[in-house]
């Protein structure tokens, strides 16, 4: 089968949804089936550097993604979202598509211009379509009143959670399968004897809560000597609210943008990743890294986090309250015993749920429903 997996952000920035398609296709050619992904891509230079002032992925993409222009910044759900808004990536998309003669579409946030909006219109394929996000929006009810009626093009309609399928039938309603997002699965790794460190992953945006593990902090590394690893985030934004705040960063490593494999090692070999977010989360693939390395968290008792983590993975605190933060990271630093158990309970968890060979395998019983493809039906008769 061939697919086509569409994303309304740029490939040159790190973020959920981006990361999630690719890990998608990545799955899915493990398969079998042939996959492209059409995304918008903001290549290194001048321009990107005047657009987007904070670090991303300026490498080639590689021959399997589609690039479909330059993105923006723009304020959607509370975050800071690069998405393709150009004109230009309408006739892109229409060419891309007369030339691959995909099978199937599938479309990630397809409410979102300009790349989510052109594929729908211009499908002539069956289409899936993920909702990702959750939390109140006014974009999306001007979203669904201006070309809401696309929505009708859509043959199956998933969301990664039920808080975002309980978003998306605000604006979209209908009825909705829900498929989380996947994890790729490193080798099983070692649970002891971990460097005494605490990871948090996340763009520097009001609603991670980082400056709230940021309070918290002095009282960890004065209690414990871990220090905080922070991803994701660009150093120079943190340092600034660091000064602003009049903080302590004793003990706080900045890091900036990882790619995968470095996340991954810096997973692998923390004892803990602490998700401080505020709300406004409709999963938390963050949570699931963490537990495909192996390691437990300390998270925010938010909606988006409370249905992926189960109580014998994590620690649950109350969202903003950094006292609270900073006692149970504590707490589980000192319990060895305690925080071993939570890491082995969270790869199991992974492993079982989260792994992209079983998202894959859900999503290719879904695909064969809509799809005829010529020659395998005969095949598997």
């Amino acid at each position: 089968m061939k697919i086509g997996v569409v994303v309304p952000y740029s490939f040159a920035f790190f973020g959920g949804v981006v990361e999630h398609a690719l890990e998608q296709a990545r799955a899915l050619s493990d398969r079998g089936h042939d996959v492209r992904v059409l995304i918008g891509n903001d290549p290194p230079g001048r321009l990107t550097r005047l657009l987007h002032p904070t670090a991303g992925r300026f490498e080639r993409p590689p021959s399997h993604v589609i690039p479909l222009g330059r993105s923006v910044i723009t304020p959607a759900n509370d975050s800071l979202a690069n998405i393709v808004l150009s004109p230009s990536a309408v006739p892109r998309i229409r060419r891309a598509l007369a030339r691959e003669r995909f099978d199937l579409l599938h479309i990630h946030e397809p409410m979102t211009p300009a790349i989510g909006v052109a594929a729908l219109a211009l499908a002539t394929v069956p289409v899936v379509a993920t909702f990702h996000a959750a939390g109140p929006s006014r974009w999306r009810g001007f979203a669904a009143s201006m070309w809401g009626f696309l929505l009708e093009r859509i043959d199956v309609r998933i969301a990664v959670s039920e808080a975002a399928a309980e978003t998306a039938r605000t604006y979209a309603p209908g009825d909705y399968l829900i498929v989380p997002n996947g994890v790729r699965l490193p080798p099983p790794p070692t649970l002891s004897g971990r460097r005494s460190q605490v990871v948090f992953v996340g763009r520097h945006e009001p609603r991670k809560g980082l400056s709230v593990l940021l309070r918290a902090w002095p009282r960890v590394h004065a209690a414990t000597g871990a220090r905080l690893r922070v991803v994701g985030a660009d150093p120079l934004a943190v340092r600034y609210l660091i000064g602003r705040e009049r903080l302590i960063s004793a003990g706080v490593d900045l890091l900036g943008a990882l790619p995968g494999d470095e996340l991954e090692r810096e997973l692998a070999g923390a004892k803990l990743l602490v998700a401080p977010s505020l709300g406004a989360e409709s999963f938390g693939m963050v949570l699931t890294q963490a537990f495909a390395a192996g390691t437990p968290v300390v998270a925010s008792d938010i909606d988006g986090y409370r249905r992926v983590a189960g109580e014998r993975t994590r620690a649950r605190v109350p969202p903003r309250d950094a006292h609270a933060h900073a006692a149970a990271t504590v707490d589980l630093l000192r319990d060895e015993g305690r925080r071993l158990a939570c890491a082995a309970s969270a790869r199991a968890v992974a492993e079982r749920d989260y792994a992209w060979p079983r998202i894959a395998g859900t999503l290719e019983g879904l695909y064969r429903r809509v799809v005829s493809v010529p020659g395998e039906a005969e095949a598997a008769a």
